[in-house]
């Protein structure tokens, strides 16, 4: 490659805030993976947030930046997985498989898509230092063309549209929205836009800790919700404790400690076809390979409140937040139905979809 822009790149980061400054431009954060696209003619390669390459794990989305994309330039943005009209970010995670032909079927099964935000470069110019107002310019020209997989993300300087945006688009998968002044420059690896997201808490079981990698205190607490099956389904985990207070937890918890495995809801965790039944930790996947998944397993009689922003199906789709302790709390009170649901929304209200 010979661009003005090259890689690897660092995305620029944003921050988080409690609401929507006024900026004067606000777009949806979409929930995928964070990509910056290089092109030069027939090459094409994806750089990862942590700036390594996933141009081998979506070849349809490589052809479709060749065919949609001027032939030189540098565009960042989100590779997305579209399925049964919302965001689909497990269904993403599946694609960064290591076996080729198992890359070749899922391209084919569950087609990502690229959805563009900024533009780094075209042709021999080198936009980063260019204010971010006349970079979208520049890249609402890029795409004015292109079609799905290939999108350009729509954009607000309306505070009041920002607003409804926040609230409606979660049911379409959409985590939030993101604001950016518009005469800052690219700068890689800096918080230097903001992000909303949403805030929620729930009353979650504790069932289990994991041990810290640094030593013998505990590392996070596993967090249990009852479906109507009746069963305890793993919903995530609370991992952000200074070092004395995870040194105290584990003297805490020490009396909840489950001897017998067969009496703890998740006593099956070691064997793989239990999971198809009931969410529980230490599923095995490619991206927990090398990590102890085994954990320390609690009688499920202690009950936290967490904030989260979002679900991604039945579990938090980020690491939770601890806020109390709630002793006055019955486990068997800690259910899915405490848990807001967003109004349902088709992403083809917010991208132009073909189909």
């Amino acid at each position: 490659m010979d661009l003005p822009v090259m890689p690897p790149v660092a995305p620029m980061l944003a921050k988080s805030v409690k609401e929507i400054p006024d900026v004067g431009h606000v777009e949806p954060k979409w929930d995928g993976f964070r990509t910056i696209v290089f092109r030069d003619g027939d090459e094409v390669e994806l750089g990862s947030r942590n700036e390594k390459p996933m141009t081998r794990y979506f070849p349809e989305l490589v052809e479709a930046l060749r065919r949609e994309l001027p032939e030189r330039c540098v565009l960042d943005g989100e590779i997305v997985l579209m399925r049964d009209g919302r965001l689909d970010f497990e269904a993403l995670q599946q694609r960064i498989h290591p076996a080729a032909s198992r890359v070749q079927l899922l391209a084919g099964e569950t087609p990502a898509s690229f959805v563009a935000f900024d533009l780094l470069a075209i042709g021999d110019e080198d936009l980063t230092g260019v204010a971010f107002g006349e970079r979208r310019r520049r890249l609402e020209e890029v795409l004015a063309g292109a079609s799905d997989p290939v999108f350009l993300t729509p954009a607000t300087a309306d505070l009041d549209e920002a607003r409804d945006w926040f609230e409606r688009f979660e049911g379409a998968g959409l985590d939030g929205v993101v604001a950016k002044p518009l005469d800052g420059v690219y700068q890689p690896d800096k918080r230097a836009m903001f992000k909303i997201k949403h805030e929620r808490t729930a009353d979650c079981v504790v069932a289990g800790y994991r041990w810290h990698k640094s030593g013998d205190v505990v590392g996070s607490l596993l967090l249990g919700l009852y479906g109507d099956d009746g069963r305890l389904h793993h919903v995530g985990v609370v991992a952000a404790f200074s070092m004395a207070r995870r040194a105290e937890l584990v003297a805490e918890l020490e009396p909840l400690v489950e001897t017998d495995p067969s009496r703890h809801p998740w006593g099956e965790w070691a064997d793989q076809a239990a999971h198809e039944q009931t969410r529980m930790p230490g599923a095995v996947s490619r991206w927990s390979a090398g990590k102890n998944l085994s954990f320390v397993p609690l009688r499920p009689e202690r009950v936290v409140e967490v904030a989260y922003d979002h679900m991604e199906g039945e579990r938090f789709r980020h690491t939770a937040q601890f806020r109390r302790w709630r002793p006055d709390r019955d486990p068997a009170s800690c259910d899915y139905g405490q848990l807001e649901a967003p109004g349902a929304l088709e992403l083809g209200e917010i991208l132009p979809l073909r189909s």
